[in-house]
Parts: C-alpha cells; sequence; structure tokens
C-alpha cells in the first residue's frame, strides 16, 4: 500500500519503443482522494472528504516521497503527525496516530510499522531521474535501483554503454 500511496503522483517523462509516457497527480481533487482510498479499502462509506483533506494526504505523501529521496529522513517527514502506544484488541499495544483522519492515520501507521520491521529500507524511488516511481526493492541484497530492470535498467545501462563508447572513438 505504500507504493502505491507514493505512486498517486507520477514523474515517469520517459519514452520507449517510440511511446511517450507522461505522469500525472491522481490526487487532483478530493474526489480523487476518495476513489483512491475506495481502491484500498480506506474510505469508509458515506465520508465525505474536502480539500483540507487533499492537502493532507498530498503533504504526507511529499513528506514521503522526499524521506526516500534523501533530503530529510523518515523522522523528520513524520513531525506533524502524533503517534502514540495505544492497547490493541489483543491486550497487546500498537502504535496509533492520532491526525482526526482514519484513513491518514492508517497510511502513517503503516509506514510507523514498516520503519519499526526494517522494511522501508526496502520502499525505493527509481533511480531514473525520468521515472522515479516508488517500488519495493525484493533483490536479495536489498540494493536494487530500478522500479524494473528491463525498462529503467536497460535504459540507464544502454545510455552509459553509449557514452563510453563515444568517449572511446
Amino acid at each position: 500500500m505504500i507504493a502505491e500511496f507514493l505512486n498517486t503522483v507520477d514523474q515517469r517523462s520517459f519514452s520507449r519503443h517510440g511511446q511517450n509516457h507522461a505522469g500525472g497527480e491522481r490526487l487532483t481533487s478530493p474526489g480523487g482522494l476518495v476513489d483512491w482510498l475506495g481502491e484500498c479499502d480506506l474510505h469508509p462509506a458515506g465520508d465525505e472528504l474536502g480539500p483540507e483533506d487533499l492537502t493532507a494526504a498530498v503533504a504526507l505523501r511529499t513528506a514521503l516521497r522526499q524521506s526516500l529521496s534523501g533530503e530529510f529522513d523518515v523522522a523528520t517527514a513524520f513531525a506533524d503527525y502524533p503517534l502514540q502506544l495505544v492497547h490493541d484488541d489483543a491486550g497487546g499495544l500498537r502504535i496509533a496516530a492520532r491526525s482526526g483522519r482514519p484513513w491518514l492515520d492508517t497510511l502513517v501507521e503503516t509506514v510507523v510499522v514498516a520503519v519499526g520491521r526494517g522494511d522501508w529500507n526496502r520502499v525505493k524511488l527509481c533511480a531514473a531521474p525520468d521515472c522515479r516511481w516508488a517500488f519495493h526493492d525484493t533483490s536479495r541484497s536489498g540494493r536494487g535501483r530500478w522500479c524494473d530492470m528491463n525498462i529503467c535498467g536497460n535504459r540507464h545501462k544502454t545510455r552509459v554503454y553509449r557514452e563510453r563508447h563515444q568517449q572511446a572513438g
């Protein structure tokens, strides 16, 4: 769910096999946010969302993408989202966000749990500057750089190969 949320903004701008890929913004209105939340089963029926909800979603997404880009750490991304320990149904404790927006709390809690488990290190933005698609790195070493080796990785390797041969020639 984290990568899907991060990819509600598509920054890809490359061409492949003669087809131009133009990115876009999925969260352009409260209705767009409702649609995305519905696809993820995060939006309770009957709740209406307004412009302030859209602003909150985009702010969280932007902070998370910036933390993945290394602009600041993930702790800074959560500065505006108070967290606390609460009792869960099984008698244990869990981390809970208290933004007043249950869907936003679920997103924040999902990221916090991923950070705590060490899974956040596997969420990455594609290294291709004309892509920046969020993906979950499933490589054994955890050093994956490309959202798709057959697309972005191949384009990078081809570009480096051509540059190296142009310099040699």
